[in-house]
């Protein structure tokens, strides 16, 4: 699976939302308004995370890991559903950020100045930070040292497979595992791609 851990957050346009489903966890996701008229940007930092990244022999072993960072997260941001962030700067040299510079969070409730390196598995905190500053070099002013991390996206892709045969059904007659959330796309095109794969195979086996 592919684990969204950090929203990075920059310039113009975008908010980092508070999307938690469960009690006593933190997890963000990114959306902008119609007339991207907000006063930051967002993108997100994608790190693959495989089965042999995380420990355990069950099938919900991804679900078990994913849960996890998402308590720490809200551990870190103070146990009140307020987002751990991080100024891009500490965040490459592992220190727990103390001041808000010139990019000011979007995140609601609030945030709590962190550092996300105590949380994120070293493999990810490592990858990132290789990240940031290879991006700076495609786009001018990604590594600025006030860009915001946001922490944690976990839901990027789903750390579960529900298996599905030739004609796309479950080990259930008549479910079709479908999307996202089953396991078989990566984003809002895929799934809608995937969806229509779907339909057309259950109108077929009528």
């Amino acid at each position: 699976m592919d684990v969204l851990v950090i929203h990075f957050v920059c310039a113009l346009v975008g908010t980092v939302m508070a999307s938690s489903s469960e009690p006593n966890t933190i997890v963000t996701n990114g959306m902008s308004l119609f007339l991207r008229d907000g006063q930051n940007a967002n993108s997100a930092l994608l790190v693959n995370v495989t089965p042999m990244d995380f420990k355990g022999t069950s099938p919900l072993s991804g679900i078990y890991f994913q849960k996890n960072l998402e308590e720490k997260a809200f551990i870190l941001g103070g146990s009140n559903y307020f987002a751990p962030i991080q100024r891009v700067e500490d965040f490459l040299e592992n220190k727990k950020s103390e001041h808000i510079g010139t990019v000011f969070p979007t995140y609601k409730p609030g945030f709590t100045l962190s550092n996300l390196n105590d949380i994120l598995p070293e493999f990810v905190s490592n990858t990132l930070k290789q990240a940031i500053p290879f991006f700076d070099t495609k786009l001018h002013g990604f590594a600025n040292p006030d860009s915001i991390l946001t922490g944690l996206e976990t839901r990027s892709s789903s750390p579960v497979k529900i298996i599905r045969n030739e004609h796309l059904v479950s080990n259930i007659s008549g479910i079709y595992p479908c999307g996202e959330g089953a396991g078989y796309a990566g984003g809002i095109m895929s799934a809608s791609v995937d969806g229509i794969k779907c339909a057309i195979a259950l109108l077929e086996n009528l």
